[in-house]
């Protein structure tokens, strides 16, 4: 256990960004599934903006990497340009 002020402060940041962060990431994941469940075009295509915005700002404020970012992005672009 922590035996200095400073780290006891430290403790308490560091779970209140985990759980920040697992907020944002949870929320990110979820319109990934929506987004990737969806059968139509057009209302894949309308959400998806939507949806880049989140990963890009999950990227921005550290919680994922960049280049996961992109590879997320990708793999859905490649997933909307397939539906009919």
């Amino acid at each position: 256990m922590a035996n200095t002020k400073s780290a006891l402060k430290a403790i308490r940041q560091s779970e209140r960004h985990r759980m920040h962060n697992k907020y944002y990431a949870k929320t990110t994941r979820n319109a990934i599934r929506d987004l990737r469940n969806t059968t139509d075009k057009k209302a894949a295509e309308e959400n998806a903006p939507k949806v880049y915005a989140m990963i890009d700002k999950l990227a921005k404020i550290g919680v994922i990497h960049k280049n996961k970012a992109a590879n997320l992005k990708s793999g859905l672009a490649v997933y909307i340009n397939k539906l009919a």
